[in-house]
């Protein structure tokens, strides 16, 4: 019984998986609900080079269907979500694909499960920042957000004070801070943040949970 392919026999060109040549970028915004992340991520993909997609978390969340969840257990819902767009998130990178992604950091279990997921090289962690008196009334305007969900991410995203660029909305338009965020990568600083924050809230490990051989 032949265990091998005969030498010579080529695999069809629609059987192979496409290779991978490099990891893509990730950009990501990291702010409080209504302090203009998406804005920003659409007027990114009008003026940054090259193929970039827009992964929000509130598109994998409006996904959601079925039966009504009790409020006990809409938390943990929240996150299994927040887990698997995360995963979707790496993949598209390791595919290849270059990804602006506007997400909450409001938990904080939510940076350190991407600072192992992420390439950090190959991440830009763009603080977007606006006044707690701006997001409320921003909030109340918009009336499809639920009321003080700002405030009560306020104090949490940014937590962890490391950014490679930090963009405030209220001073400046979404093409401007958009703009500023396309010129920081021109001529990235190293370490990135992420590089930095791994090394700082990440230790390196240890499967098998055995100490390391002399």
């Amino acid at each position: 019984m032949a265990t091998e392919a005969a030498p010579g026999t080529a695999v069809p060109d629609h059987v192979r998986i496409p290779d991978t040549k490099a990891g893509g970028a990730v950009i990501l915004l990291n702010g409080t609900s209504s302090s203009g992340k998406s804005s920003i991520a659409r007027e990114l993909l009008g003026v940054l080079d090259g193929t970039w997609f827009h992964m929000p978390v509130d598109v994998f969340h409006s996904m959601r269907g079925g039966s009504e969840l009790a409020d006990g257990d809409l938390q943990a819902e929240i996150d299994r979500t927040v887990k698997g767009f995360h995963r979707a998130v790496a993949g598209m990178a390791a595919g290849g694909n270059n990804v602006v992604v506007d997400h909450p950091l409001s938990r904080r279990w939510r940076l350190l499960d991407l600072l192992d997921l992420l390439v950090p090289e190959d991440t830009v962690l763009v603080g977007v920042r606006c006044p707690l008196p701006e997001l409320e009334r921003r909030e109340a305007e918009r009336g499809d957000r639920q009321r003080g969900l700002a405030a009560m991410q306020y104090d949490e995203v940014h937590s962890h004070e490391l950014h490679d660029l930090d963009v405030d909305t209220s001073l400046q338009s979404p093409l401007e801070c958009a703009l500023r965020v396309r010129d920081f990568l021109a001529d990235r600083p190293r370490p990135t943040a992420f590089e930095t924050l791994r090394r700082s809230l990440r230790t390196p490990r240890n499967p098998a949970n055995l100490p390391k051989a002399d």
